[in-house]
């Protein structure tokens, strides 16, 4: 990854968003962190290049600010003590799927023999192990499959023009969730670490049955899609 491209960051003003930041600033990078504080004022000092407030339901107004991103990272998240199913949703899956799909369609209408944009998209663990909170693993278990849908079923100049690659994380220290067993500062430095030889599957986890069970869970659908594609092909054509 070149030192002059330029990262987008949701959730820049939580605990992983400034890790993240402040790793990636440190290694040259351009930052451009996504919040919903309306109190700019109030981030750190040390935070993004620059920052953009945004409001759920609201994400086709950013159509242009994602236009000068090279690589986004898709890092805000809600973990709802109240167990309200809808705002889960709408803040973990909902918000993050319209994001997906603008940026997109802007990697889309870009020449194809340009250097193709990247989404890194954090699903968590809650995916498809317990996080004690149902409305959590039913947000992130929705963003996962769509991630893992758009992956697999991405056409092929799609797939020249927009890499995607899913983050998936264990419990980390944040205000959402104090008892973490990971720093963030760790994690964001495995997560620069690993994005530069993973492909696909960003895992960082003190679980190692997530080292097990994400990887066949993706082989699983990987074949499952091949297959819907050779139907769809021999069948519906």
């Amino acid at each position: 990854m070149s030192n002059k491209k330029t990262i987008g960051i949701t959730g820049a003003g939580g605990s992983l968003g400034k890790a993240l930041t402040k790793k990636f600033r440190s290694c040259g990078y351009k930052i451009i962190g996504f919040t919903h504080n309306k109190n700019l004022k109030e981030l750190v000092e040390e935070g993004p290049n620059e920052w953009i407030y945004w409001e759920c339901g609201k994400e086709f107004l950013l159509e242009n600010s994602l236009s000068k991103i090279d690589i986004l990272i898709l890092n805000h998240g809600v973990y709802d003590s109240k167990q309200d199913l809808e705002k889960s949703i709408e803040i973990n899956a909902t918000s993050k799927i319209k994001i997906l799909k603008l940026f997109e369609k802007i990697s889309l209408s870009r020449p194809i023999n340009c250097s193709p944009k990247e989404i890194w998209v954090n699903t968590s663990e809650a995916e498809i192990l317990p996080a004690l909170n149902p409305s959590y693993e039913i947000s992130k278990s929705l963003i996962g499959q769509v991630v893992t849908f758009k992956k697999n079923f991405n056409n092929q100049n799609a797939s020249k023009n927009l890499i995607i690659k899913k983050i998936i994380l264990g419990p980390f220290k944040s205000d959402l969730n104090p008892i973490g067993i990971i720093s963030p500062e760790l994690v964001a430095n495995l997560i620069f670490y690993f994005s530069k030889i993973s492909k696909y599957l960003i895992i960082i986890s003190p679980n190692p049955l997530t080292y097990i069970l994400f990887p066949l869970r993706e082989f699983y659908f990987f074949v499952y899609y091949q297959f819907l594609k050779i139907f769809r092909r021999r069948f519906l054509t």
